[in-house]
């Protein structure tokens, strides 16, 4: 038979159950409803905290005698948590913050590649070069002209009117009559100068006979005063002898003796005058040879200019120029025309000054002319610069080319010097010395890379650092490129 449970057992159980169900409802509820309260007058809320003593029971009050005092926790089986340091408790600011961080150093590489990224250019739009080693030859191109290196231009040697014998593109031989100039004022004035010069000529004539003729009077009286010391040296001989056998007196001994030694002084002072006014004579004769030399030196150059009115053509060629009008008067010194020697003609060139640093005199150079190529070589540059262009001249070395006109247009080529083995490419028209870097081409994209470049050719430039052999280059305008670093391809 089953034990039958009392009433009073299963209401104490119903009470239990019903009460533990009320405090899970205010357990959830006290979360949603705020308290208010007053602090110093001012009205804040805070949850409402309730306690499983405070609930009433929703039936009947059960008998006090079977309702327990309290229920059974686990709370004795708690232990207190020991507390968690400083830098635990920021752990989630910390963690934060290192998010943040991470996403911005992700969003600034995101930008940076997608604006690099962002530019694309056409892999048919770029200028490529390759890097090679070979031979390597320095050069300067530079524009020329073709000019006369032989072109006299011939001046007026005295003033008078002009009268032209040729006229300007004549072809004339050398010693040809070109033009006559009529000068009376130079015509006289050498006419009086000759005549002078004659005058000279005999004036210095008669005077050398008359130096002739003292001359010789100057000797006889020497010779006259050499005769008498002769004589009275003889007599004082005898009259020395005679001394000696005392048979004349010692009177006539010694006046012997005084007529020789007046004899002797005689003859010396008469020697020496002699030869004082030979001296004397030479020298005026010098004097007067030299005078009439210089009317001869002047003489022979109005001769000279009074030729030159004549005028004539100094070398084979074409007369260029006619400086003045026929029949027109003309000053001193001023110019008549020019001829231009057409076999001898040179290249005036004219260089950046930039390029200028090599060109000097004998460095050689070939000269493009109407598609023929002639060898030449420097022979002056000049030490100005004007404009930012530095001027030269170049002749041809042989035969030069048929058919040259002055003023014809050509090009010259500068050779500064050869290299073997270098590392080169093709300079392209934006790409120089002091370039320090270039855009290499690397798969599907171009990569800027640092370079140094040394000599530089009219289409080739030297690698010293910074590329290898077989690496390909842009050598177009690199401006589009903004200086990227990286910059894509499109096939």
């Amino acid at each position: 038979m089953s034990a039958v449970r009392p009433p009073s057992a299963e209401r104490t159980l119903a009470s239990a159950f019903l009460m533990i169900e009320q405090q899970k409802f205010l357990i959830a509820f006290q979360s949603v409803v705020p308290q208010r309260r007053h602090w110093h007058g001012t009205c804040y809320e805070e949850p409402a905290i309730m306690s499983i003593l405070n609930l009433k029971p929703a039936s009947p009050e059960p008998d006090k005698a079977t309702v327990p005092r309290s229920i059974r926790s686990t709370h004795a089986q708690d232990t207190p948590a020991a507390p968690r340091p400083a830098w635990y408790r920021r752990r989630p600011l910390q963690l934060a913050a290192a998010g943040g961080l991470a996403l911005l150093l992700g969003l600034a590489w995101l930008i940076g590649a997608w604006s690099e990224s962002g530019r694309v250019v056409s892999l048919r739009s770029l200028e490529l070069a390759t890097v090679t080693r070979g031979r390597f030859v320095q050069d300067v191109s530079a524009r020329g002209t073709v000019i006369a290196a032989v072109s006299p231009t011939l001046f007026a040697t005295a003033a008078g009117t002009i009268q032209y014998k040729a006229h300007a593109g004549d072809r004339v031989t050398e010693g040809q009559v070109l033009a006559h100039l009529s000068s009376p004022e130079l015509t006289n004035h050498y006419q009086r100068e000759l005549a002078t010069l004659q005058s000279m000529d005999a004036s210095l004539a008669q005077e050398k006979i008359e130096l002739q003729q003292q001359l010789l009077t100057n000797q006889q009286r020497a010779n006259l005063d050499a005769v008498k010391m002769s004589a009275a040296l003889r007599e004082l001989q005898r009259e020395q002898a005679a001394w000696k056998l005392h048979v004349i007196s010692e009177r006539r001994y010694e006046g012997a003796y005084d007529t020789y030694s007046i004899a002797r002084l005689s003859f010396e002072h008469a020697k020496v005058n002699a030869h004082l006014d030979s001296e004397q004579i030479l020298l005026d004769l010098r004097t007067r040879t030299l005078a009439r030399n210089a009317q001869a030196l002047l003489v022979a150059g109005l001769k000279s200019r009074l030729d030159a009115l004549t005028v004539r053509s100094p070398v084979t060629g074409m007369v260029a120029a006619l400086a003045q009008t026929n029949q027109s008067y003309v000053a001193q010194n001023s110019p008549l025309l020019t001829v231009v020697d057409l076999s001898a003609l040179a290249v005036r060139f004219q260089v950046a000054e930039s390029l200028a640093d090599g060109v000097t005199a004998g460095v050689p150079a070939r000269i493009a002319l109407n598609g023929q190529i002639a060898k030449g070589v420097v022979t002056d540059v000049s030490p100005a610069v004007r404009d930012g262009w530095v001027t030269g001249r170049t002749r041809f070395v042989g035969p030069q080319p048929a058919g040259l006109r002055q003023n014809e247009r050509a090009t010259v080529r500068i050779i500064l010097g050869e290299r073997s083995n270098v590392l080169k490419m093709d300079r392209g028209a934006y790409l120089g010395p002091h370039a320090r870097f270039v855009y290499v081409l690397r798969g599907n994209e171009i990569v800027r890379t640092p370079v140094t470049l040394g000599a530089a050719s009219i289409t080739e430039i030297q690698v010293l650092r910074g590329l290898h052999a077989g690496e390909r280059v842009v050598i177009s305008n690199p401006k589009r490129f903004h200086g990227a670093r990286r910059v894509r391809l499109s096939r």
